[in-house]
């Protein structure tokens, strides 16, 4: 039976490159933007553009209808070991947020693939302009966002309950600032290097796999947020 105590953690999981194997913004764009948002991502990465402005951009250049987008969404590869991850941690009365400067329409069809329709999502939101085209809304955006992020993941994390520690499940540069926040931090790919670089706690994983024995470290707070870098 799950567990009917307060959450004793709060869990932040990206979705991009943590639950989805895939970048599902990336492979949308690439398989059906019009020209141009090539050049809005190299004005991110140069530093000349926050990725709210990026991706509203971006995401205006699709030229795509539901029935094609949502099949390409259905076709992204998910981390299958999310499914038992999640489980555990219900069961051990933690409570696990979505957290995602990525796309709604993707993170939602995705957590229903797995029978997970009913975590709490936070990500930008995806809405019709006509049969083909789509903008971006950012629900929780925030102007005090270092990042400029459409999701302000750091807002997203003050926001938990006080005096609950914060795990950060995350893979990526939109989850670098709340990874300084967090008690500590399950990282795959460059999280890794930026939490060894910055002295963050954190434990390296490959998918959730590995993260799901590390689940029982959660139960001793103290061992938990010492854990070296």
């Amino acid at each position: 039976m799950p567990s009917t105590a307060a959450p004793c953690w709060t869990l932040l999981c990206d979705f991009d490159g943590t639950i989805s194997h895939d970048d599902a913004t990336d492979l949308l764009l690439e398989r059906f933007a019009r020209p141009g948002w090539e050049a809005l991502e190299a004005d991110w990465k140069a530093g000349r553009l926050g990725s709210r402005a990026c991706m509203a951009g971006q995401i205006a250049l699709l030229d795509v209808d539901a029935a094609a987008l949502d099949a390409a969404i259905d076709a992204l590869r998910l981390d299958l070991h999310f499914v038992p991850f999640v489980q555990a941690a219900r069961r051990a009365g933690h409570e696990l947020l979505v957290v995602s400067d990525g796309i709604d329409r993707c993170i939602r069809r995705s957590l229903a693939r797995l029978g997970l329709n009913d975590l709490p999502v936070f990500s930008n939101r995806l809405e019709g302009r006509g049969s083909r085209d789509w903008r971006l809304a950012f629900p929780y955006a925030d102007q005090s966002c270092r990042r400029v992020s459409g999701t302000c993941k750091c807002a997203v994390a003050d926001a938990s309950p006080p005096r609950r520690p914060t795990l950060l499940i995350g893979d990526g540069s939109s989850d670098f600032c709340v990874a300084g926040e967090a008690d500590l931090v399950f990282a795959k790919g460059r999280l890794i290097d930026y939490c060894r670089s910055h002295g963050i706690p954190h434990r390296p994983i490959a998918d959730f796999s590995d993260a799901l024995p590390l689940l029982a470290e959660l139960e001793h707070h103290a061992d938990a947020v010492s854990v070296p870098a």
